[in-house]
């Protein structure tokens, strides 16, 4: 008879240690939640915000305004609605030459109305 009633004592503590694991489970995973909330506001938002500004800043490049592309090449913007996703930027004196606009890196100067 004392077989079955540490039978019946180890089954009941079984249980209760399974429940227990899985508490431990979910809050072993806070620290994996926290970091990937962390690592949104602090890398991935900004980014997603400074890609936006970016674009609006392409898109509303017109002539007249002084650039730098990412390659560091200075000029100013003679067309930007000839081609969808060209500009024809003045690096000299008579010297144009077509870039892609999502390489303008930086608008130095937008031109006085």
């Amino acid at each position: 008879m004392s077989l079955i009633n540490e039978a019946f004592a180890d089954s009941g503590a079984a249980s209760s240690a399974g429940f227990a694991g899985l508490g431990g489970n979910l809050t072993g995973l806070m620290p994996i939640l926290l970091i990937f909330v962390i690592f949104y506001f602090m890398l991935i938002r900004p980014q997603q915000k400074k890609l936006r500004e970016h674009k609006e800043m392409v898109k509303n490049l017109k002539r007249g305004d002084k650039v730098i592309t990412s390659g560091g090449i200075v000029g100013t913007v003679q067309k930007a609605d000839a081609e969808p996703d060209i500009a024809l930027v003045e690096i000299a004196p008579e010297i144009q030459v077509k870039i892609v606009k999502s390489t303008i890196s930086e608008v130095i100067v937008k031109p006085e109305k």
